[in-house]
């Protein structure tokens, strides 16, 4: 029997991607699964089925929603138009959760179908933190900026990662989704240590912990080169970096992502469970 509770906060518990297919086996049989995220953009229309299964899912799990779509590292303007219709899904849902990533993805009203990277700089913080509060200030709640995959470093970037997001926390006030699969595939790609990266990283500002799974690719040089698809489950050495930051954070609501290449639900629940067991072994 589930707890039909209020879901106005995510539990520091797994919580898997939701995908409509996977829609009766959640409802039937959880598993481990205490909470689902969805992608905005996906439930931005008026009625039809999918609205009607998330008011259905919203009255028995926490819902985390991501947004893909906004563009926060852009140099143009937040569309006015997307930010309306995020507004009015996040007012009648009411999530316990909204995120949406350090990266751009539109320019000159042209959508690019990938979260692109910008340097870290004084002028492109000084952006991210305008469209922030501005995202803000329409939705009416505190969002998380998610760290990317990176698989290039811009020479004219002033700021480290984790310093770059703790400033726009503390200009802004939002709250910060960590995604350990990302910081895995940027070290491995740029040559730097996860670990390092997890010591350096505001973790009193995380909201979400997330976890997905990575190609395996080499660049022109022959050297390894990590692809964040979204389209395997999550490799050890993840989960290794999983237990690192969480060890040193405490537990979080911890998601696992599966994009593409979307398995069963009892392969994406056998996941959920693994990180039931990650989360076990932290002290409460």
């Amino acid at each position: 029997m589930l707890d039909t509770a209020a879901h106005n906060r995510l539990p520091a518990a797994p919580g898997v991607g939701y995908k409509p297919q996977h829609f009766a086996q959640i409802t039937a049989d959880p598993g481990r699964v205490k909470w689902l995220e969805i992608h905005a953009e996906n439930y931005m229309g008026d009625g039809g089925r999918p609205l009607a299964q998330l008011r259905h899912l919203s009255e028995r799990f926490a819902i985390s929603v991501h947004g893909v779509g906004l563009s926060i590292g852009g140099e143009d303007p937040l569309d006015a138009d997307h930010l309306a219709r995020l507004k009015h899904l996040v007012g009648w849902l009411n999530p316990a959760s909204f995120s949406e990533h350090l990266a751009w993805s539109t320019h000159d009203s042209h959508f690019y179908n990938d979260l692109l990277p910008l340097p870290y700089t004084v002028a492109s913080l000084q952006r991210i933190c305008d469209h922030i509060d501005e995202l803000q200030d329409t939705i009416g709640r505190r969002m998380l900026l998610e760290n990317p995959s990176s698989y290039l470093a811009f020479a004219e970037s002033t700021w480290s990662e984790p310093e770059f997001l703790a400033e726009i926390s503390r200009r802004t006030g939002c709250g910060l989704l960590l995604d350990v699969n990302n910081v895995f595939v940027s070290a491995t790609n740029l040559d730097f240590s996860p670990q390092g990266y997890i010591d350096a990283f505001p973790l009193d500002k995380v909201g979400e912990v997330h976890l997905g799974g990575h190609d395996e690719d080499e660049d022109d040089h022959g050297h390894p080169l990590l692809i964040d698809s979204h389209g395997r489950a999550v490799v050890d050495p993840v989960w290794a970096l999983l237990d690192y930051t969480l060890a040193k954070s405490g537990s979080r609501p911890v998601l696992i992502e599966w994009d593409n290449d979307v398995p069963d639900w009892p392969v994406l629940e056998a996941e959920a469970a693994r990180a039931a067991t990650a989360l076990e072994r932290i002290p409460a």
